[in-house]
């Protein structure tokens, strides 16, 4: 077997840290992977004068995977908008093609007493937010901010979606429903939006090639409210990129920290860039107190969907639970009763209950 080409993005605040412990574990399988890293967001601005450095941006095309920590940090804040930490990823993301975006919400049965929300509503909960990544008011064009007659100023932004693009995501869901409880729930906004009316049509005529999974239809303020109502009605969410950047959100904290939840951006060539759902934290960056967990798993969901190594992801999300189970906390999810770890000592935990 020729080795899996890995590009390390630590990036910045707490991404060096996290990422090294995912590095660590991965490091513990003994798998064939050869790695890189390079600088982005502002340490890449920092060094080089821009978040993603063609060099950098080089390197993530030739890789099987791309392997993210965090990128920003306020200091960065007055930037121009292209200059901006934050732009790395929008970067990565049009470069490579990565047009679907999972987020799983899994609330591990060790965690229950973490969440804002009564344990019977969140127990056992598993939902998989597919976003669609690359198109939507985001990238849509024209944008800008202008001076009106009047000498008002006006801000506007473009959404937009094509058949091709929504067709693209909505098959990534139902394969993806397919392989759990066969049921998608396909959320827009078409009762306003014109976008979202082609976005249900599209929905509805692809729904005909698969009778084997259930889709219904919701209105993004009726999820939303339903994510913290009845949470384990959902199974496959799959929407567009604004509304998905909002839902995959708030799905995270209904698990108890966001610091524990993983995601996937992939491409139609399984080629995938993998980060905590989490941010930079730059308040908590190098006092080793940040949750790797989030990471760790990102790199599990890394070797399932980019590098066809189940049984290896099978391990480290198994061992993740073991860790759990054993009582070990980072600050972001201790309570009392638990044992409180730190960066360091919770991937050398996780490494451990490898076996």
């Amino acid at each position: 077997m020729s080795a899996f080409k890995l590009l390390l993005l630590p990036g910045d605040g707490i991404g060096p840290e996290i990422v090294d412990e995912a590095l660590k574990v991965l490091k513990a399988l003994s798998l064939p992977i050869e790695t890189q890293m390079a600088l982005v967001g502002g340490a890449a601005y920092d060094a080089h004068g821009h978040p993603l450095p063609d060099a950098t941006l080089k390197l993530a095309m030739q890789s099987d995977a791309v392997l993210f920590g965090a990128v920003g940090d306020w200091k960065y804040d007055t930037l121009d908008r292209p200059l901006r930490p934050e732009q790395a990823i929008l970067g990565l993301r049009k470069n490579m093609g990565l047009f679907a975006n999972f987020r799983p919400a899994i609330c591990y049965e060790q965690l229950v007493g973490a969440s804002s929300l009564k344990p019977e509503l969140i127990a056992g909960l598993d939902i998989l937010i597919i976003r669609e990544l690359t198109g939507d008011i985001y990238f849509g064009q024209p944008r800008g901010i202008r001076t009106l007659e009047n000498g008002e100023c006006e801000g506007f932004d473009t959404m937009r979606y094509t058949r091709p693009e929504i067709q693209r995501i909505g098959r990534v869901a139902f394969e993806a429903a397919r392989k759990r409880n066969r049921h998608v729930t396909s959320v827009d906004k078409s009762n306003v939006l014109e976008t979202s009316q082609l976005w249900r049509d599209t929905m509805v005529e692809l729904g005909k090639e698969y009778p084997d999974v259930t889709l219904e239809h919701m209105y993004i303020d009726n999820a939303a409210m339903q994510l913290v109502k009845e949470p384990k009605k959902f199974d496959v969410v799959v929407t567009g990129n604004m509304f998905g950047d909002i839902l995959s959100d708030e799905a995270s904290m209904l698990t108890g920290s966001i610091g524990m939840l993983p995601s996937a951006s992939l491409n139609d060539k399984k080629q995938g860039l993998y980060e905590p759902s989490h941010g930079s934290a730059p308040d908590i960056a190098g006092k080793g107190v940040a949750n790797p967990l989030a990471t760790i798993l990102s790199a599990a969901m890394m070797l399932r969907y980019s590098l066809d190594q189940n049984e290896a992801a099978d391990r480290i999300e198994t061992a993740v639970k073991k860790v759990l189970s054993q009582g070990l906390r980072t600050p972001d999810i201790h309570s009392p009763g638990t044992t409180r770890v730190g960066t360091r000592e919770m991937g050398d935990a996780v490494v451990q209950a490898l076996g």
